[in-house]
């Protein structure tokens, strides 16, 4: 017959309080395994420690319950990979909290430090044909639009010779709480001419400074201080800019973690 513990005794080896027993036991994730009926008296079997002592260590990494519950319930050989799962958008979530909070410094500080925050360079670009798509759009809308409408552009590129580089978003207006672009995603081609059965146009040979940003940088709002940036530094090195800012995708977006390098910053200059 399996020992059963009081409510007192598994709290104190299972390291959790008589409050989030009686909380789990509602939401059904630790269920005692006798309930006295007269005086309502709660017992567990020691085989419920494992458990218990799961659930503990878990919500000791902020984890919701709802989570908690998929992970205890799961097939054992499941339960790490949920975990890693849940801990990954933990650390994407903290890396954007900690870019939002460098860029709201900067805001608060008005200006102050904004340089510093990025390595910024120069580089020069050849000519290209490009297929585009061209949108208004707000800031919750973007990053669904620019992943939609690339698919789209590199798919069309099959026709016209294929992929010829990075695909890049040309922001001919802001896209923020105010305003909503236009913005034009273009997607490089294998042709010496814009064809004449498809949306496409050539982006002329130029100069131009960029940053480098990571997964986590390039989320709304803190990527405008990468613009500001930018254009700080043009102003302060003596150049002008040429033509419209843009974001260059040269890195797959799902398979990337938050520090890792997805996208440039960059104007045209001259």
């Amino acid at each position: 017959m399996a020992e059963l513990l009081g409510t007192g005794e598994f709290a104190r080896r299972s390291r959790l309080s008589l409050k989030a027993l009686r909380l789990y036991d509602r939401l059904g994730l630790l269920v005692p395994a006798r309930v006295d009926p007269g005086n309502g008296y709660r017992r567990y079997r020691a085989d419920q420690l494992p458990v218990a002592r799961l659930v503990a260590r878990l919500r000791m990494l902020d984890m919701p319950l709802a989570t908690v519950a998929r992970i205890v319930s799961a097939p054992p050989d499941e339960r790490a990979a949920l975990l890693a799962a849940y801990w990954d958008g933990v650390e994407q979530r903290v890396a954007a909290q900690r870019t939002l909070a460098a860029h709201l410094r900067v805001v608060l500080s008005g200006g102050k430090g904004l340089l510093e925050m990025y390595e910024i360079a120069q580089r020069s670009v050849g000519r290209q044909v490009v297929l585009t798509e061209q949108r208004h759009v707000t800031p919750e809308q973007l990053p669904e639009w620019i992943a939609e409408a690339t698919d789209r552009l590199e798919k069309a590129a099959r026709a016209h010779g294929g992929v010829a580089g990075a695909s890049f978003v040309v922001y001919h207006g802001d896209v923020n709480e105010d305003s909503d672009g236009p913005a034009e995603v273009c997607v490089p081609i294998e042709a010496d001419e814009a064809p004449a059965d498809a949306a496409a146009r050539v982006e002329p040979e130029h100069r131009e400074a960029y940053v480098r940003l990571t997964k986590a940088q390039v989320r709304y709002p803190q990527i405008l201080s990468a613009y500001d940036a930018v254009a700080e530094w043009i102003k302060a090195n003596g150049h002008e800019i040429a033509a419209a800012p843009r974001e260059v995708y040269f890195a797959g977006w799902g398979e990337n973690g938050p520090d890792d390098a997805v996208c440039d910053v960059a104007f045209p200059v001259r």
